[in-house]
């Protein structure tokens, strides 16, 4: 199994039950007003919006929140959201690339710019990461009921699958860039649906950790990930399984 694998199971994990709910769902309507505001309020003629949706229901936040985040992007006024990326080194070199959305820029550059400093990293230029990261699709659900995991992964490979890892009871499925929409298609044809669907950014190369230099690193992401701006955090750390517990 992947150490990004292992990572998203561990997430999904802790997300299913984490305090922060709060901030889970302020990111999620975040996504849900951009997604609304570009392409229209109407999942069906709006891939993101109906992607958003389909996270957001996974996250199990109530549908008349939904429901109301489209509305209310729907019409005139509220914040006006833009969409800016970070890249920079944590301490032993473990790349960070994170993903915001801000009604203002200068607050956001200055709140990252913090949290990397204070935790000992730096931030770079913007494509310093290019190499390290590779943009891919990445679905994450329960194993359905009663299939058989040979059959179910052939059909997942015949509908663009990359990669399908089981588990404890979940499967992700990672595929190409391009192969995003024909693997949503497919679940579709199976009748199955995604917990969350996204495109993430997959590290193509790992840094191992002592397990004080991994703690101080978790600090940093998740003071990253406490950030009311901050959308999602990508590293490239390949952590132990005894690290991965001690979360």
């Amino acid at each position: 199994m992947s150490g990004h694998s292992k990572w998203s199971t561990i997430k999904h994990k802790k997300g299913a039950k984490d305090a922060k709910r709060g901030k889970i769902f302020t990111k999620l309507i975040k996504e849900l007003t951009v997604a609304a505001r570009e392409g229209g309020p109407d999942p069906d003629g709006n891939p993101r919006l109906r992607l958003a949706i389909q996270n957001a229901k996974g996250a199990n936040m109530p549908k008349d929140t939904i429901d109301r985040a489209v509305k209310k992007a729907a019409g005139e006024g509220g914040a006006e959201y833009v969409e800016v990326t970070f890249e920079g080194y944590g301490p032993s070199g473990v790349a960070i690339f994170t993903e915001c959305m801000t009604d203002n820029n200068n607050r956001t550059v200055s709140n990252v710019r913090s949290v990397f400093s204070k935790h000992g990293g730096n931030l770079g230029t913007n494509g310093s990461l290019e190499f390290i990261f590779d943009r891919k699709g990445v679905f994450f659900l329960p194993i359905p009921e009663g299939s058989d995991e040979e059959v179910l992964t052939l059909d997942l490979i015949d509908g663009g699958a990359e990669d399908v890892d089981f588990q404890d009871g979940f499967l992700q499925i990672t595929c190409e860039l391009e192969d995003f929409g024909n693997m949503q298609k497919k679940l579709d044809e199976l009748s199955i649906e995604a917990e969350s669907a996204e495109l993430q950014r997959i590290p193509n190369t790992y840094v191992e950790l002592e397990d004080d230099i991994f703690a101080k690193i978790m600090k940093l992401i998740d003071a990253l990930e406490d950030d009311d701006d901050v959308q999602k955090v990508y590293h490239n750390v390949d952590a132990t399984d005894a690290q991965l517990e001690a979360m």
